[in-house]
């Protein structure tokens, strides 16, 4: 005789204590959201009916979202969506998920070009996702972007944001390293801002980094070389050539970071400005006008 389903509630209590013993924080919530995707179903569905049996195939495909969790693979790479600054972007391995940190950069870019309807360029060196540039178009509906990365599967992940977003036909993608001569004259501009979020970790600290990141996160992305400074030093010597007399910068730091990088700006012809603050009160992003 065939056993009955579990429920939605069981499957839910059973990730929740898989996600427990693992030490995940949050274990029920992100057990939740893991149903709710393999399930295909909203929330609210699932608080409405928890007490429904589930289909095999949702419990099968749970147990694979959970196993992966387990094994502390990012639940934004697991459910293929993260919102910023409350839009979906789609990501992936091949991407750095984005992080509520980096909203500061959107919040200094408005404070510091208040006009919503210019015809700004924008340009965002490793694009990745595409969460920087491609919130900066939805705020500024006239604006223009360029987007690097060195990475065509990143650039491709943008590309699929930029389309789900509306704003694709704004926008222009370069495959570009900065580690390699003359990347930045394949840009165009000058641009009226430049946004950077580069690689800032310390190539010997990667490994000791929270696993979520260390493990699965693409290390093109968060290896900044031996001081974690590489990519701010290539950014600060071509930030003059790319950005308009007037124009700003906009580069977020990693924690202590930011009196080197303004040090690299000033070197390099910019005037720094007084670092903006993330939530947890690190100076996150430092600005530059050229």
């Amino acid at each position: 005789m065939r056993a009955a389903a579990a429920s939605y509630d069981a499957l839910l209590r059973d990730a929740a204590v898989a996600l427990t013993a693992a030490g995940i924080d949050n274990a029920r919530f992100e057990a939740r959201l893991l149903l709710a995707h393999a399930a295909g179903v909203t929330i609210e569905w699932l608080i409405a009916h928890g007490g429904d049996a589930a289909p095999p195939v949702v419990a099968e495909t749970l147990r694979e979202f959970t196993a992966r969790r387990v094994r502390r693979e990012p639940m934004a790479y697991i459910l293929g969506e993260r919102e910023f600054w409350g839009l979906p972007f789609k990501v992936s391995p091949v991407v750095l998920v984005p992080r509520p940190d980096s909203e500061t950069l959107i919040e200094a870019a408005l404070a510091l070009m208040p006009s919503r309807t210019a015809p700004w360029r924008i340009a965002d060196l490793g694009v990745g996702s595409g969460c920087l540039l491609l919130t900066l178009l939805r705020e500024f509906p006239n604006a223009r972007g360029v987007g690097m990365d060195a990475s065509a599967a990143a650039l491709a992940v943008t590309q699929a944001n930029a389309e789900a977003l509306g704003v694709a036909a704004r926008l222009r993608l370069v495959e570009a390293d900065w580690r390699q001569p003359v990347w930045a004259e394949r840009l165009g501009g000058p641009f009226d801002l430049l946004v950077s979020n580069p690689p800032y970790i310390e190539t010997a600290a990667i490994a000791g980094l929270m696993p979520d990141v260390a493990r699965f996160e693409p290390h093109l992305a968060l290896d900044g070389g031996p001081d974690g400074l590489v990519a701010y030093r290539a950014i600060a010597e071509a930030a003059a050539g790319l950005v308009v007399p007037g124009g700003q910068v906009l580069i977020e730091a990693g924690e202590g970071q930011a009196p080197e990088i303004s040090a690299l700006l000033l070197t390099a012809g910019l005037r720094p400005g007084h670092p903006w603050k993330d939530l947890g009160g690190i100076d996150r992003i430092v600005p530059a006008t050229h």
